[in-house]
């Protein structure tokens, strides 16, 4: 019995290292490449990727209209708990104005904390992850040019065994694939950027795409709609399987205005998401429009049935 508790534990031990190992948060971004740019953003480009990965519409203090107050405090309310986005304004303790450049890139792309943590991915950055390191300086360089904000957002709300940080090591070595985005010399030089603004910086599939029970993407349905996120209906296919018959023209024009081709207009979370691509140069828009012609038809998940 002893030898037999003796290699129990010694399995425990060994097992429990293992968790360890796999689990532990990696940095992306070096102290040492990252204070090599710290100079070079550009406020104007940042101002860009700010709207483009839609920063302010989890981030801006809820209750007012200006959209650079970013005090944090949207709550999205998923299966897995209360999620807070978190105060990221230039408020030295509340905020990250005492964050590099390289807390800030290995935030966006690798989803490690300052203190060496995992994000949870209600954060985005499976998609930001595609993301350039130059437009991290540029979003920082536009960061800094914006109010302090004091207040702390609440910490999250999520049962066990989703507040253990660590585990989000496991979801990572699933879900999280850092391999760069590479232009495709075969298309266009507005296809490739609109393929970066989409999959990278927009984030479009993590909420037009249905996910696994682990919280996943699923592949073979990425961007072909599914039960929005936050438990507000259903998100659209915007595949050819969804929106076929739209043009260029027409996609282009919901990410300005929010008008479909048939004169209705988007709601939800999405009426958020063109305060965002609104805001972008039309050409980053037509850019965009083009690439999400190209994406393959994919059949996403059925609709729920309307209840009478």
């Amino acid at each position: 019995m002893k030898r037999l508790f003796a290699l129990l534990l010694l399995f425990g031990i060994a097992g429990l290292g293992l968790f360890w190992w796999l689990t532990r948060p990696v940095g992306f971004v070096g102290m040492d490449v990252a204070a090599s740019l710290e100079k070079t953003g550009d406020a104007a480009r940042g101002e860009i990727v700010f709207n483009a990965g839609g920063c302010a519409s989890c981030h801006m203090t809820p209750g007012q209209k200006d959209r650079k107050v970013l005090g944090g405090g949207h709550e999205m309310k998923t299966p897995f708990g209360v999620f807070i986005a978190p105060n990221i304004s230039m408020h030295r303790s509340d905020g990250i104005g005492a964050w590099s450049l390289a807390d800030l890139a290995n935030a966006m792309l690798a989803g490690i904390s300052p203190a060496g943590d995992h994000y949870y991915p209600a954060f985005p950055y499976a998609s930001y992850t595609k993301a350039s390191l130059a437009d991290m300086a540029d979003l920082m360089a536009y960061l800094r040019t914006l109010p302090a904000v004091e207040g702390k957002a609440r910490a999250h709300d999520l049962g066990f065994p989703f507040n253990i940080r660590r585990g989000l090591g496991l979801w990572k070595a699933l879900y999280l694939d850092q391999t760069p985005m590479q232009e495709d010399t075969s298309k266009s030089a507005a296809w490739n950027r609109g393929r970066y603004l989409v999959e990278a910086l927009g984030h479009c599939a993590e909420c037009h795409s249905p996910r696994d029970a682990f919280g996943g993407i699923i592949p073979s349905q990425r961007h072909a709609g599914g039960p929005d996120p936050e438990g507000r209906g259903f998100v659209p296919n915007i595949t050819p399987k969804g929106i076929g018959s739209w043009t260029r023209g027409d996609i282009a024009e919901l990410l300005a205005t929010g008008f479909t081709p048939d004169y209705d207009s988007v709601g939800s979370t999405m009426a958020d998401v063109v305060k965002n691509t609104g805001a972008l140069p039309k050409a980053d828009r037509d850019a965009m429009a083009e690439y999400i012609k190209t994406l393959p038809p994919r059949e996403g998940p059925p609709r729920p049935a309307k209840k009478n």
